[in-house]
């Protein structure tokens, strides 16, 4: 058995904190690669959205406008159209302008699921950028 001295004496007491800050180390590290990894999980079409608070597009060109409303009706310019006549005409169309810009006019209560469809049937025809037209900011 073991005669010796401990370096305890009856008076002092054992640290009992926990060392914090491999922790926090740790903590920063996994937040920065979160915040580095997460913009890169994002997936979606790929549009250029306009600011609502920007000026207005000065243009040569009448764009081609596609109109959504709060039922679900698609409008191409200001004639209805089915959704799956949406990409044929489109293709027509940039045959004889390939550089026509399309923007879409979506109703405030129309369902994102909706625009999506319209969004992806552009995308199907080759169209890679689309504009958003919003009302400014009162």
């Amino acid at each position: 058995m073991w005669a010796g001295k401990s370096k305890w004496s009856q008076d002092t007491e054992p640290m009992g904190e926990i060392n914090v800050t491999p922790l926090v180390d740790v903590m920063l590290v996994l937040l920065i690669i979160f915040m580095i990894t997460a913009p890169l999980l994002t997936q979606g079409v790929n549009v250029d959205l306009p600011e609502t608070e920007s000026s207005a597009l000065q243009q040569d060109i009448e764009p081609l406008v596609i109109s959504i409303r709060a039922n679900g009706e698609i409008y191409l310019q200001k004639n209805i159209i089915i959704i799956d006549q949406l990409a044929p005409r489109i293709k027509a169309m940039r045959e004889q302008k390939p550089n026509l810009p399309v923007f879409i006019r979506g109703d405030a209560k129309t369902p994102y699921g909706r625009v999506a469809a319209v969004m992806s049937r552009l995308e199907s025809s080759g169209i890679k950028k689309v504009g958003l037209v919003t009302e400014p900011r009162r």
